[in-house]
């Protein structure tokens, strides 16, 4: 979700470098953003703990840093940022709005309304800094060239391409997996080829049971890098995620993108990047008014577990049909 804020802030001030210090897992994200290079933090490693964090400032200033904007504001990153700031460092950091998601979240008294974007909340923050940029309108990454593994794996693009990523780190936030198979089910039966997204032994042994079905789908997982994985989601013609990490890998390369919403809402703010508030389909708050229960979906709120099954596959079927189309 800092990939549409970094486009834009080097797009206004491309004399300015830019580091992202994460971890290395990251790094594919980035590529190709002029003036953007990557620092990866061994948080396993040589910066493990405080005394760690300590040599991640030393080895963040030997990069010359003259600012530091904390777009994630947790208690690794508010060290690291605490630490540059006592070295004579200007630092701000992202406003999480906690008060307000809580207010959004609560059984009782819920206040239910649209929060700032991630992307507003990143773009205020460097203008705290003195940086004000524009998100709107949006700028995305460039479609990637698939390697020859990844083209080896799709086959040419001759039809349409649809990804499908089915699960969430949080079961309050995945589509229970007997409509998913009904979802599936009904885009196979179209002249599309479909890749399914997911990973580890139990995700895989379940995108290949969807698969088995249809000789249209493939299972990239296992098969090809992250960075290759990349290359594959900037082809896709549309994308239905829940709501986590592949919704947003999507996003930032322009694909549009349908999402299903179970115990977290978009009002959070959390919403892929850019993409029409019709294309979040959300669970039914006239049968469930606790809705959202969760900002991240990990909180379990008793009677609330079957909150998805309110969203009809019919629906989400005709919803990826009508942008998929359209596109």
């Amino acid at each position: 979700m800092t990939v549409p804020t970094l486009l834009a802030f080097v797009e206004k001030y491309p004399s300015v470098k830019v580091t992202v210090v994460s971890r290395s897992l990251f790094e594919p994200i980035f590529f190709g953003i002029s003036n953007v290079s990557f620092f990866a933090a061994d948080v396993k490693g040589r910066h493990k703990g405080f005394l760690g964090l300590m040599k991640l400032k030393t080895d963040l200033q030997h990069l010359g840093i003259d600012a530091v904007v904390d777009l994630h504001d947790v208690i690794r990153s508010r060290v690291i940022t605490t630490l540059m700031k006592f070295g004579g460092v200007p630092t701000v950091s992202i406003d999480k709005a906690r008060a307000e998601k809580k207010a959004l979240t609560r059984s009782e008294s819920k206040v239910f309304v649209q929060l700032p974007t991630v992307a507003q909340r990143n773009s205020e923050a460097f203008a705290e800094l003195g940086f004000p940029i524009v998100i709107n309108p949006p700028i995305f990454l460039s479609k990637r060239k698939l390697s020859p593994e990844v083209s080896q794996l799709t086959g040419a693009k001759s039809t349409k391409w649809l990804g499908i990523a089915p699960f969430a780190k949080h079961n309050s936030k995945v589509y229970p997996e007997d409509l998913m198979k009904k979802v599936i089910d009904g885009l196979a039966v179209n002249d599309y080829k479909i890749f399914l997204f997911g990973a580890g032994t139990k995700e895989l042994s379940i995108l290949n049971g969807y698969a088995g079905r249809h000789e249209n789908i493939v299972v990239p997982g296992g098969k090809i890098s992250f960075q290759e994985e990349l290359q594959l989601i900037s082809n896709l013609d549309t994308m239905l995620s829940m709501d986590s990490a592949n919704a947003h890998l999507a996003a930032m390369f322009g694909i549009p993108v349908i999402t299903l919403w179970g115990a977290t809402h978009p009002f959070a703010g959390f919403a892929p990047f850019a993409q029409p508030f019709d294309n979040a389909l959300v669970s039914d708050r006239s049968k469930y008014p606790k809705l959202p229960t969760s900002i991240y979906g990990n909180k379990k709120v008793a009677g609330y577990e079957d909150v998805m099954r309110s969203i009809e596959p019919e629906k989400v079927i005709e919803k990826v049909l009508e942008t998929i189309e359209k596109g």
